[in-house]
């Protein structure tokens, strides 16, 4: 990177990250699996000039059955607001179905925080369409309840996969990820994401634009299809992903394993901070 791409932390004396604009989704505050800290980690150290939060930050889904909000979720919530107060930072948050209690509310601004459905970001190139990504899903838009079905499944896949994990690292064995070894062995699956981006790329040529950002599958993407620039900016539960778009105009994929070799520093203390932050608070979203 360059020296325009990076400025010092004061407070820590490491370099933060500067972009043009951050996209991130599928942070699902309120699930026990959400890496809220490391999201955290992540925009505090990054300065950016409009942070566009794609769907799924908060999962009413979730905090409506079990609860699960923790002090690592408010921690998020209150780095957006600090960011957006202290750093003149645009917020744009766009509902998504985990999040579709703001349905209600939407849309609504706050000073220099936009909560909306869709969002068309500007770029000198040309413009991008930016949405959440269910109203492309057949399942979530067809069959809801079998969406929230499919909603504990993997819930139950990801507890499953924090005990065989920490048996992996005992052995010491890489992290395995359940939910990404079922996507790859249901061929249905795979033509499924394939349809869906097909679906998204085809809106973005009616709204005349030449990209899309969406989130949604929980699969980070950053290819061309057809003549549509497509970028999925993935998840904050598994793969901790961000799309980015630099100074100079270029997007891409950054993992939070690149951002912290960028930034020297190291993954594993914010995870072990994440943990020991994990007791519960009691916050349920009533029906």
């Amino acid at each position: 990177m360059n020296d325009d791409s990076t400025a010092l932390n004061p407070a820590t004396g490491k370099a933060k990250l500067r972009f043009k604009t951050v996209f991130i989704s599928d942070v699902h505050l309120g699930m026990p699996d959400s890496k809220a800290a490391q999201a955290s980690h992540f925009l505090r150290n990054c300065l950016c000039e409009k942070l566009v939060l794609n769907g799924d930050i908060i999962d009413a889904w979730h905090l409506r059955r079990l609860g699960g909000w923790n002090k690592s979720h408010t921690n998020f919530i209150r780095t957006v607001l600090r960011k957006m107060e202290k750093e003149n930072t645009s917020i744009i948050y766009l509902r998504g179905n985990h999040d579709d209690v703001l349905d209600r509310f939407i849309p609504i601004q706050f000073e220099n925080f936009l909560i909306t459905d869709e969002h068309v970001h500007r770029t000198p190139r040309g413009d991008y369409l930016v949405v959440h990504g269910d109203g492309f899903d057949a399942v979530t838009t067809n069959h809801a309840w079998l969406a929230k079905l499919g909603g504990l499944g993997y819930n139950a896949l990801l507890r499953i996969n924090r005990g065989y994990n920490a048996w992996r690292v005992w052995r010491g064995k890489p992290p395995f990820s359940f939910s990404a070894w079922v996507k790859q062995k249901v061929k249905s699956a795979v033509g499924a994401a394939g349809k869906y981006e097909e679906q998204l790329q085809q809106l973005a040529r009616h709204r005349q634009c030449i990209g899309i950002i969406c989130g949604h599958i929980h699969k980070a993407a950053d290819k061309i299809i057809g003549d549509t620039h497509y970028l999925n900016s993935g998840d904050w539960v598994e793969s901790m992903t961000a799309a980015v778009e630099h100074l100079d105009g270029r997007f891409e994929i950054l993992s939070y394993a690149e951002f912290c070799r960028l930034t020297h520093r190291d993954p594993k203390g914010i995870q072990a901070a994440d943990e020991e932050g994990g007791a519960h608070e009691a916050l349920k979203i009533p029906m």
